[in-house]
């Protein structure tokens, strides 16, 4: 059997992380088993979804590399297939009209929670034999609902969860298709879920209540509901649930903010799945390692500190040149324009970099006029007492051959003459070519300056 697994995202709100989450274990377990992944897109609440929000999921996706082989799929573009099924459904005896106003809904629930019972609906529309039903109310448009078995249970064997057992006689008859004739979420789901071929459903634990539901419209349809895995809930850094509500951002703002996409892609992984004690690797090694047998019980808690760690370690063992190419997009939104000067500024620079963005404040100083260190630093190292090394120095990298060696010879002649220690002459250079005392050896990062640019900046004292 070939794996088909889905992510079917609502686009109600921007996608975060704990959302793109649920993209990436599917995506992974298709690609770790040779299946299909398959994106669709549940817009059936048609007041809150919007194209801005399909926008973000398919740049979200795009970002990180989570690609699919089928979709996007739309659930409103298939209504007519989902009311062909209802009407399926409604010819075998599964689905009824139900007329009860939302009025006598509420006033039911009501007297429910007054005599401290589960709120549900009570059958009253539900034909049976012997029943004598209530008289159709004139001009009501009625609910379409589906004839819940009432005996037995439903249980599945959850690849997170592991066994869940639930008594049909919790469940109430779910509505199926508002008085307008639209499907809801529920059907809608169990029949994209049969027509894509679903083998594998991963999804969050916010829909283990829709399960048992969902697995006996599938039974009355004739189909063999998927493997379920219901993954734990994400937590903000304050313990909540992850959503835009409590300050969660748009999966793209991370890529704005100079993430890497492998970096994401590792860190992610490890919100709610594990290999031994690997904290670092690479998406390959992710990809051979995923199994659904090691995903975690727990809900696990976003931390951005970790996160940026993850991303520094990424960004240290990228490849010059792939780096420069990122932090290149990130100066052309400043205006800057680098040369090829920029993978060996990157090579230089990435150590002490956690985001492309970090590294391209760095890159920026190399392509500017201007330089300005702050007046603290600035009163500490640059005194008269050093002006004379400092002219000294100009003078001997005027005309000098621009390369390290020569530099760093230029610069101990400089310290001979004036009988400096290094600290005292490579700091105020620093501040003065680069803004602060506090970069990569001096010499290095002279020789990737321009020497014009050096010198007028040496020179502004």
């Amino acid at each position: 059997m070939t794996t088909r697994t889905r992510f079917a995202p609502s686009p109600t709100g921007f996608i975060h992380l704990g959302n793109i989450r649920s993209a990436l274990y599917p995506w992974a377990f298709a690609r770790s088993t040779g299946g299909a992944f398959i994106l669709r897109v549940e817009d059936t609440d048609v007041e809150r979804s919007t194209q801005a929000s399909v926008d973000v999921i398919l740049e979200g996706m795009e970002w990180l590399g989570l690609d699919y082989d089928e979709g996007p799929f739309y659930q409103m573009q298939r209504m007519e297939r989902y009311k062909a099924v209802l009407a399926e459904l409604q010819a075998a005896g599964h689905v009824y009209p139900c007329y009860m106003s939302v009025a006598e809904l509420d006033a039911l629930r009501e007297r429910q929670m007054a005599a401290k019972e589960k709120p549900r609906y009570d059958g009253t529309w539900r034909p049976a034999p012997g029943k004598t039903l209530p008289a159709i109310p004139a001009g009501v448009e009625p609910v379409l609902r589906f004839m819940n078995p009432q005996d037995g249970s439903v249980a599945w064997d959850d690849k997170v969860k592991g066994r869940i057992e639930i008594s049909n006689a919790e469940l109430d008859d779910l509505v199926i298709a508002r008085p307008d004739g639209t499907p809801t979420y529920n059907f809608c789901v169990v029949v994209d879920d049969i027509d894509m071929g679903m083998t594998h459903v991963i999804r969050g634990d916010d829909h283990i209540n829709n399960t048992p539901r969902q697995i006996n419209i599938f039974r009355a349809l004739g189909a063999e509901p998927p493997v379920y895995a219901h993954l734990p809930t994400v937590l903000n850094e304050q313990g909540e649930k992850m959503s835009k509500r409590n300050g969660a951002k748009p999966v793209t703002a991370y890529r704005d903010e100079g993430y890497l996409p492998d970096a994401m892609v590792n860190y992610l992984a490890r919100l709610g799945w594990s290999h031994g004690d690997d904290e670092i690797f690479s998406r390959e090694q992710f990809l051979q390692w995923f199994d659904l047998d090691h995903l975690g019980r727990s809900a696990a808690q976003f931390d951005e500190a970790k996160l940026r760690w993850v991303n520094a370690q990424h960004l240290k063992a990228m490849a010059d040149e792939s780096l420069a190419a990122l932090v290149a997009e990130q100066l052309l939104k400043r205006g800057v324009s680098a040369d090829d000067r920029l993978a060996r500024i990157c090579g230089l620079f990435k150590d002490r970099c956690d985001t492309t963005v970090a590294l391209a404040d760095w890159a920026e100083r190399f392509f500017v006029e201007n330089v300005q260190a702050s007046p603290e630093e600035h009163a500490q190292h640059i005194v008269p007492a050093i002006y004379p090394a400092l002219d000294t120095l100009a003078g001997k990298l005027a005309d000098a051959d621009w390369s390290k060696s020569s530099i760093a010879a230029a610069i101990k002649e400089t310290l001979a003459a004036h009988g400096l220690k290094m600290p005292q002459l490579a700091m105020p250079v620093r501040v003065l070519v680069m803004g602060t005392a506090h970069t990569p050896s001096v010499d290095a990062v002279i020789e990737l300056l321009d020497r014009k640019l050096f010198l007028t900046r040496l020179e502004k004292r």
